[in-house]
């Protein structure tokens, strides 16, 4: 049989068709616009979404014994409101993770509901990228659309209710709304009161692995594919990506070079540290996860070549850079304010140490390095919970780069694992379809038998050493620009 992933990403969605014995046969890619209506806001159209998704799949099905296809499932960029009204219409357009506009409204909940109770009642405290501070934004700025609302969506669950008619979300987006009691896989009813949402606006729960329908007759005949072909719930794009690394059971690590950056450590046991600086949430696997998330991560790099070099080839400008551990430039990659460890909306971007000898390469270097230094300030929350991680997989566009793997490497001391396929989210996508059409036992299964290791990045202990002294620097530019970032954004 074949199953289709469907990665609903930032820029673009990716689709990805695989056969029952995890290899894949096809991938296809469709982008679409992304609006800054205002300075700090970000947001898109669910109907975009759902129209490339739908060209997507037939371009990506075209060759295909489309009679084989028995399930389509999802990793998804978290956290987006997508709201419908009584006829399942959207009411505006999509409020996506980056977007900094609910600071008023985060304040309220930490400091006034009381972060406290929010870890009580979620696991996690408040960030303007959750879903529920945007809800409570729409509130309070759009009260004629707020009354508006019959269903609370996330981006990924919007393309499942298109496909199956259902509205569902799975275990692993619905932690990263601040509506969902993550402990005991539930929507948390406190959350709901606060924020004025009904429960029946919210959508059923599923496992990722978990069945929530077929796809409607008309998609069925549009497509071209049989009518009882499966839409499984999926998974947010972190534990959708964990899945498609292999990152699944106790003690698993794994770090995602995309459009934002994370640390992903499984664990089999539910855990919150002390500061909420990691989100903890519902895995995929059916178990739990901790996760640092910072906004900006290959979308730096991204910026920096395109917008700032203006250059496409990004290997050319990288293989210059050979004096690692000795740059004297630092950058913080705070370009849309900062989620883990720091919760700070008004962080930004900041290159410092320049001289009069600085380079080109330097200024590059350090857009590198500065993801990978705000990657470790994540990685030492989690040691100072006690979790030892000694390797890590990596994934995402900016896991393409031998030099940044390289650096990842040192700069937190760990060995990289690079598998065979980095696929990530879409990948993770096709194997939870899989799980639930039973190619697979268990999520942990199917990743057992398809994730495959092909090389490892091995720190280097002169490298670490270097990068060391570096970090300590590094750590300390932060707390300094911190009152500066509250001046100028005011």
């Amino acid at each position: 049989m074949l199953y289709i992933g469907v990665d609903l990403g930032t820029s673009a969605v990716k689709l990805l068709l695989m056969d029952g014995e995890g290899k894949i046969q096809n991938i296809v890619s469709k982008e679409y616009p992304l609006y800054f209506p205002h300075p700090g806001w970000s947001e898109q159209k669910p109907e975009d979404w759902y129209e490339q998704t739908m060209a997507g799949i037939k371009e990506l099905i075209a060759d295909a014994d489309k009679s084989q296809i028995a399930g389509i499932s999802f990793g998804g960029q978290m956290h987006g409101l997508v709201i419908l009204d009584k006829d399942d219409n959207v009411i505006r357009p999509a409020i996506l993770w980056n977007d900094g506009r609910t600071t008023e409204e985060c304040d309220y909940l930490n400091n006034v509901i009381g972060k406290d109770k929010l870890s009580e009642y979620t696991a996690n405290i408040s960030f303007t990228g959750f879903t529920a501070p945007k809800v409570l934004w729409v509130k309070n700025k759009e009260p004629e659309n707020f009354e508006k609302i019959e269903k609370i969506m996330l981006p990924k669950d919007y393309i499942a209710y298109k496909l199956s008619g259902v509205h569902c979300t799975d275990v692993s987006d619905a932690s990263g709304m601040l509506l969902f009691d993550v402990k005991n896989r539930t929507w948390s009813k406190e959350m709901c009161e606060i924020c004025g949402v009904k429960e029946s606006q919210l959508a059923k729960i599923f496992e990722s692995y978990e069945t929530v329908g077929t796809v409607l007759p008309q998609i069925a005949a549009e497509l071209g594919i049989p009518e009882s072909c499966k839409v499984v719930a999926g998974a947010g794009d972190n534990a959708a990506a964990a899945v498609g690394t292999g990152t699944v059971g106790d003690g698993m690590c794994n770090i995602s070079l995309g459009t934002s950056g994370t640390i992903f450590i499984s664990s089999d046991k539910f855990g919150v540290d002390q500061n909420n600086a990691l989100h903890a949430f519902a895995h995929a696997d059916g178990h739990y996860h901790l996760m640092g998330c910072m906004l900006s991560a290959a979308s730096c790099n991204k910026w920096w070549m395109d917008d700032i070099v203006r250059t496409k080839d990004y290997a050319a400008e990288q293989k210059d850079i050979t004096k690692l551990g000795e740059n004297h430039v630092f950058f913080l990659p705070y370009l849309m304010g900062e989620r883990s460890p720091h919760n700070n909306p008004n962080a930004r971007g900041t290159f410092i140490g320049m001289t009069m000898d600085t380079s080109r390469e330097d200024m590059t270097q350090a857009v590198l390095e500065g993801v990978a230094f705000a990657l470790r300030d994540s990685l030492e929350v989690a040691r100072s919970l006690g979790i030892d991680i000694k390797r890590t997989k990596i994934c995402g566009g900016g896991a393409k780069s031998p030099l940044w793997k390289k650096m990842i490497a040192n700069i937190m001391d760990l060995e990289v694992d690079v598998i065979e396929s980095e696929e990530g989210p879409a990948l993770g996508g096709a194997m939870l379809a899989a799980v639930a059409n039973g190619e697979f036992a268990s999520v942990e299964d199917a990743a057992a038998k398809i994730v495959k290791v092909v090389d490892t990045v091995k720190p280097e202990a002169e490298l670490v050493a270097k990068y060391e002294e570096k970090y300590q620097q590094f750590k300390e530019i932060y707390p300094a620009c911190k009152p500066l970032y509250d001046i100028i954004t005011k």
